[in-house]
């Protein structure tokens, strides 16, 4: 069973329109410092990316942020996070959070997190990395895109195995337990043979 040093959490530049949203952001900052885990993130200051970082360093943890260059000039990077990261582009971004954690945790975003969480399970799929990424589905946000995961294993667009590569739960703490316990499948990308020439 893993013992998490460091999780990425991928979540939206903006809070929400329910405050459930926030607290659930709260409440994870709050469960990764009592677990002594420190948290890796897209080093911005707004939104539930703010929230997040603000609560584990006002309750004496530690916060690693990745932020590009162009978004820092804006004035969104975290000035308090224990250490900030300044990277030239996106792709740098994504590449860098990856190496430094053990384990993702997503909270409702844009597209911005949509694009990380997909990127982070088609490196999953390709055995790139063999991290558990878990989604903190708050107020059923996530349960369209469960669905439609579901849907594409029953389309034969995706293996079953590879939809198990992503977890979920309401609960912060449930989905950690169940990340922890999580071994990831050892399985090639699966292609369809018959579509060969």
């Amino acid at each position: 069973m893993p013992q998490f040093k460091s999780i990425l959490v991928y979540c939206g530049a903006n809070s929400g329109n329910h405050p459930a949203y926030r607290e659930s952001a709260i409440a994870l900052g709050k469960l990764l410092v009592e677990q002594n885990i420190r948290l890796v993130y897209g080093g911005g200051s707004v939104g539930l990316m703010g929230v997040i970082a603000d609560t584990v360093l006002a309750s004496g943890g530690d916060v690693v942020g990745v932020i590009p260059q162009f978004l820092n000039v804006k004035e969104v990077g975290h000035t308090g996070c224990t250490e900030l990261h300044e990277v030239n582009s996106m792709h740098e971004r994504k590449a860098l959070m990856e190496k430094l954690c053990d384990g993702v945790v997503v909270l409702p975003g844009g597209y911005g997190t949509f694009d990380e969480v997909f990127e982070m399970l088609t490196w999953s799929q390709l055995g790139l990395h063999r991290k558990p990424i878990g989604l903190l589905n708050i107020r059923k946000y996530y349960d369209h895109l469960v669905a439609q995961l579901d849907h594409m294993v029953q389309e034969g667009f995706l293996n079953v195995n590879n939809r198990k590569l992503l977890l979920e739960d309401s609960s912060p703490a449930e989905l950690l337990v169940k990340m922890r316990a999580f071994d990831v499948p050892v399985e090639a990308k699966w292609l369809d043979s018959s579509a060969r020439t």
